[in-house]
Parts: structure tokens; C-alpha cells; sequence
């Protein structure tokens, strides 16, 4: 169900600009994104955010940008039929795109040794370097390594519009 924007007006500029002033004052500080909002909202003539939330309802979000097929066809043919990568490309732009299909390829939940981690890499890329491969993946946010470099886990959480056509790309072959 798509959510609506919430109407956020007041017939008076100047009494909004008074109470933010005056409630700004009082916090000495500045205050944190939370405060600001319950700030804005009595400012509205709520009690609070939650109480501003109830009544209007959650903000809409911002349309996901649409994923350009036609890049993700040309990161796709450097993946061989078997679907793995058959070279490191050379942008930086297709290597975070490429980074998101070994991720894709990697189980959720395991926590392995490097050896293990290496052996999966290795199983995903026909090059020859996975110590490429592990560093790209910590640095990108997309595995966690303990800090003596011992264990993996891929970190969950959901792809952009991109690499999720290429995941399926690849998946279909």
C-alpha cells in the first residue's frame, strides 16, 4: 500500500518560527535528529512526533531510482554461463556492482574461517585472486571480518535497483 506524504503547513509563518525559537532556546544545546522532529511537531500543534505520525500518517518514501539495464547487461558478460566473474573489472562503478553478485552468491548466516571464505570466493571467480575479492567486500560494507582477519559473515541487507537486476540476470542465466 503506498504511503502519502504528510501534510505539514501552518497558516502563521511567524508563530512557527516563534516556537521553534522559543523551544530551541529552552534546550540549550543543539538538539538531535528525535528532538527536532518533536520540535517540528508541536510546532505543528502536536504533542510530539508520535502523536504528529498518528494523526497524518508515515512520510512516503522516495521512489527507488530505476536500475540501468543496460549497464547491468554489460557487467553481466564478464560472468561466465556458470555465473561466475572471469575478471576483475576495471571501473570502480562495475566493481561494487560486480562485489553485490558474489555477495548474492554467498550463504546468509554462516560465519566461516578465511580458508572457508577463500575456498567460496574461489568457487565464484575464475581469476585467481580472492584476497581481491575479501578485501573489496569488508571495504563495501557487504562481509564482516573479526579483527584478527580470522572470521567472515556477509552483512544482510538489500541491494540497489542494479545489482538486484544483475543478481537475477545472473540467476537466470
Amino acid at each position: 500500500m503506498p504511503r502519502t506524504a504528510i501534510p505539514y503547513a501552518t497558516p502563521d509563518i511567524s508563530a512557527l518560527a516563534r516556537s521553534l525559537r522559543d523551544q530551541l532556546a529552552r534546550l540549550g544545546p543543539t538538539p538531535g535528529h528525535v528532538e527536532m522532529l518533536n520540535i517540528l511537531a508541536r510546532a505543528a500543534g502536536a504533542k510530539n512526533f508520535q502523536h504528529f505520525r498518528a494523526r497524518y500518517g508515515a512520510p512516503e518514501a522516495p521512489p527507488e531510482p530505476a536500475a540501468d539495464l543496460a549497464r547491468v547487461e554489460k557487467l553481466a558478460r564478464q560472468f561466465d554461463a556458470q555465473g561466475r566473474l572471469a575478471q576483475w573489472p576495471a571501473k570502480p562503478s562495475q566493481q561494487a556492482l560486480a562485489l553485490w553478485a558474489l555477495w548474492a552468491a554467498l550463504p546468509a548466516g554462516d560465519t566461516v574461517s578465511e580458508p572457508v571464505f577463500n575456498g567460496r570466493l574461489n568457487a565464484l571467480h575464475t581469476f585467481g585472486d580472492p584476497a581481491i575479492l575479501r578485501r573489496s567486500l569488508v571495504s563495501a560494507g557487504l562481509v564482516s571480518r573479526t579483527l584478527d582477519c580470522r572470521d567472515y559473515r556477509r552483512i544482510e541487507q538489500r541491494p540497489p535497483p542494479e545489482a538486484q537486476a544483475l543478481i537475477g540476470r545472473l540467476r537466470r542465466g
